[in-house]
């Protein structure tokens, strides 16, 4: 089974997280797949919305470890989680995600390239970059100040501070929270409506709102490159072996 589940319902195109057994965690098969997904609903005149649903109680823990420690002895970030920061960039299709329970690392900053984002009240939203002795990525470091201002971004992403589901909704994180057992019908029903408008109007409107991407693209880039030279350092390694320490006790 795979563990990004695409399917197809009337106008929408959902991708499903489903890696329970390691918490959604994002490997480089999931990272391909899901770029894949992105380009082909784009392809697609039939699609009017996306939409990204992880488990119940699990929406995603982050980068898988042992793919994100193969990416780190390369020397880099890693290909597939550039092509789909890329593709999210690129994405023309109005996006929606339904998060229920944890959202850590990119499992939080993919949420920033969504039109809109729905959470259960159990949902747990963290960056901890600095943590593992790295540097936020997907355009966080421009998103966020942008979007809860300088202090609260520094809270969120230097601090590695953890937001509940009330708290991300009043930063703009989120637009709404919602019952675990009602969450996945009331992101369908968002997307749905979202899908229903005239098609070219929201794609116009859509563009109009995001503005010149050039931008998101080059801090992507320029995390990038400071988070593959923070992968090499002692910090860093520090910080990992503190962490596979500390899942081994």
């Amino acid at each position: 089974m795979s563990d990004v589940v695409v399917s197809r319902e009337g106008a929408l195109t959902i991708l499903r997280l489903q890696r329970v057994e390691k918490k959604n965690a994002l490997t480089g098969a999931m990272y391909s797949a899901l770029s894949q997904a992105l380009r082909e609903a784009n392809a697609d005149d039939g699609v009017g919305a996306i939409v990204i649903l992880g488990q119940p109680g699990i929406f995603c823990a982050g980068n898988d470890i042992k793919d994100f420690m193969g990416f780190a002895m390369g020397g880099g970030i890693g290909q597939p989680v550039l092509d789909f920061l890329r593709a999210l960039v690129a994405n023309e299709k109005p996006l929606v995600a339904g998060v229920d329970g944890a959202a850590i690392g990119i499992g939080t900053t993919m949420i920033l390239h969504c039109d809109y984002a729905l959470a259960s009240n159990r949902s747990v939203f963290a960056t901890p970059f600095v943590d593992l002795g790295l540097v936020p990525e997907a355009a966080s470091s421009l998103i966020v100040p942008q979007l809860m201002g300088n202090r609260l971004a520094f809270e969120m992403l230097a601090m590695g501070a953890k937001f509940d589901a009330n708290r991300a909704r009043e930063t703009g994180l989120i637009n709404a929270v919602t019952e675990p057992a009602t969450l996945e019908a009331q992101t369908l029903e968002t997307a749905r409506a979202i899908a229903a408008k005239p098609r070219e109007a929201v794609r116009l409107a859509r563009k109009l709102i995001r503005g010149d991407p050039s931008a998101i693209l080059t801090r992507i880039d320029e995390e990038a490159k400071l988070f593959s030279e923070r992968l090499m350092s002692q910090e860093a390694r520090q910080a990992f072996e503190a962490f596979l320490a500390k899942g081994k006790s």
